[in-house]
């Protein structure tokens, strides 16, 4: 069981069956009557934020989650295939779920995956992947302007700003908290 006084940022909790975040939290004590805690949670199943309030020193229970080693397999027609790396089962997780995350998958890429009650809910990727710019318009000469980007498609299909001297066919670093580009490889 948790307890108010537990809260911090990105502490888990479980109401009403559901699994929250806390985003952001406040102890208020006001001048009369009792002290309380004002909280904006994350519903960890759909991505809503709501607010809540509650009591100094109310109880509430701890969400049954597990982390995974799993292996990116490949994607199919409804979404990923990731593998246990500990028992080899077969896990699919459907695009809405995946969201963003899903362009940074490379085949048999590792990482942890946060489970509840068998169902994922996140991942945690590397901080950078190499990935080969598709599809690119070439820079043009004199257009020298600092710091210029242009729109670059990668292997995986995610879309991603690139400076105007990379081409098609090469290997770039991207940032995959940020979706971002890093660097050349």
């Amino acid at each position: 069981m948790l307890s108010t006084t537990d809260f911090r940022r990105g502490l888990k909790i479980e109401l009403e069956g559901t699994p929250y975040e806390i985003v952001d939290f406040q102890h208020v004590k006001p001048g009369k009557g009792g002290a309380f805690v004002r909280t904006k949670l994350k519903n960890m199943l759909n991505g809503r934020v709501v607010e809540n309030t509650f009591r100094a020193g109310e109880k509430m229970g701890k969400p049954d989650m597990e982390t995974r080693e799993m292996q990116y397999l490949y994607k199919d027609g409804t979404g990923y295939v990731f593998m246990d790396m500990t028992t080899y089962e077969q896990l699919s997780v459907d695009d809405e779920q995946m969201g963003k995350k899903g362009g940074f998958l490379t085949d048999g890429m590792e990482l942890t995956m946060l489970m509840y009650r068998g169902k994922a809910l996140d991942m945690d990727l590397p901080a950078s992947v190499v990935l080969e710019v598709t599809r690119t318009e070439p820079g043009v000469k004199g257009d020298t302007v600092s710091g210029a980007t242009k729109p670059a498609t990668l292997s995986t299909g995610i879309s991603v700003n690139v400076p105007l001297f990379v081409n098609e066919g090469e290997k770039i670093k991207v940032d995959t908290r940020s979706g971002e580009y890093i660097s050349r490889v």
